[in-house]
């Protein structure tokens, strides 16, 4: 339960962190964050995270990422739904303690996307359906590639937390104009829940497009990293 816990918190944080900076911090009259910002404090999200609770439960804070590991040899596969469960619960009360904060200021509105993912009419920049699906599976794939690389055990010790902190910052960099950036379906499904409608309605391609993207990763990391583990 322990490892079910940490990762119940560190998704918390890491939606808190990165949504909030999205939801409270992004647009702020004259001193808002923007894009930069927000790839920063999803990165630093992760970071922090990595050295608080990497050594109780890995850190994953991502259903695609366990899934991933799994596929990439270093997970069992009795702990994904569990892990899955913390993890999207985590992001739920996230989203919900978010809520409570952003609708405390007048004029709020959840109709704004409160940092949901979305395509077509819902895209930070319009873009569509096959770009959105597009970038979150390569994304995704890097992303796993980074995180098997930066644990591996011939891999400089004690800085895999830094190198996954510093590739999630620049996802978030590349992806956010077209998806507003999601690699994580439990990230997604913490604030859908609240937006609604077409948040929920389009949710399944932040859980379909990560998850492959996953795998992928797992298979193209095990080509080139010849793993002996």
């Amino acid at each position: 339960m322990q490892k079910y816990g940490a990762e119940f918190f560190g998704t918390f944080w890491l939606v808190f962190g990165g949504c909030g900076s999205a939801v409270l911090s992004a647009a702020y009259p004259e001193l808002g964050i923007g894009f930069l910002g927000v790839s920063l404090a999803f990165g630093l999200t992760v970071l922090t995270m990595a050295f608080a609770i990497g050594h109780i439960s890995g850190c994953h804070l991502n259903p695609a990422v366990s899934i991933g590991l799994w596929a990439g040899g270093r997970f069992p596969a009795k702990d994904i739904l569990p892990y899955i469960a913390s993890q999207v619960l985590g992001g739920i009360a996230a989203g919900g303690i978010l809520y409570l904060i952003a609708s405390g200021k007048a004029g709020f509105e959840l109709s704004a996307g409160f940092a949901s993912n979305g395509y077509g009419a819902h895209s930070p920049g319009g873009y569509s359906l096959l770009a959105a699906l597009t970038i979150e599976v390569v994304t995704t794939m890097m992303f796993l590639m980074v995180i098997l690389g930066a644990t591996d055990k011939r891999a400089p010790k004690g800085l895999a937390p830094i190198a996954i902190g510093l590739c999630l910052t620049l996802i978030h960099l590349i992806s956010i104009p077209v998806t507003n950036t999601s690699v994580n379906p439990a990230r997604s499904t913490g604030v859908a829940v609240f937006v609604g409608d077409w948040a929920i309605g389009q949710l399944w391609l932040f859980w379909v497009a990560p998850i492959i993207g996953g795998l992928l990763g797992a298979v193209a990391y095990r080509l080139i990293g010849n793993q002996e583990d």
